[in-house]
Formats: C-alpha cells, sequence, structure tokens
C-alpha cells in the first residue's frame, strides 16, 4: 500500500481535530444537560434518548480520535 494513501494532510487533520473539539465540548453540554433532567426528575424516555444521542456523540469521537492517532503495529 502507498504510504501517502494511509498518511491524512495536516489540513485534513487539523479539520478532524476542529470537529473533535466541537464534538468533544457538545458532548460535555449532554452531559450537564442530562444531569440537569435528572435533578428536575425529567421524563426518564426524555432522559434515555438524551443518553443515546450522547453516546452516538462518543462513538464519532472515537472514530475521529482513531483517524488521528492511528493503531501502530510494532
Amino acid at each position: 500500500m502507498d504510504q501517502l494513501a494511509v498518511v491524512i494532510s495536516e489540513q485534513e487533520q487539523a479539520e478532524i481535530r476542529l470537529e473533535f473539539a466541537r464534538l468533544k465540548q457538545d458532548h460535555a453540554d449532554f452531559d450537564a444537560a442530562i444531569e440537569a433532567m435528572i435533578a428536575t426528575a425529567c421524563d426518564p424516555l426524555r432522559i434515555q434518548r438524551m443518553k443515546k444521542k450522547k453516546l452516538a456523540l462518543k462513538d464519532r469521537l472515537q472514530e475521529l480520535e482513531d483517524r488521528i492517532i492511528p493503531d501502530i503495529i510494532a
């Protein structure tokens, strides 16, 4: 495999890092919102939906992190 195909450009890496930072903030916002919903005894179904959205964000963050820091097999 061509090494250039594996390496992402600095611009792509910067874009990924920017999206990662934005999603990380969104994840923290969801966390705070869920805590507030729990504290105010909000509808459990709404809380569960928020938790699913937060989990989807976490999965996307992991994907982005894997693109930025690929596994190195020694």
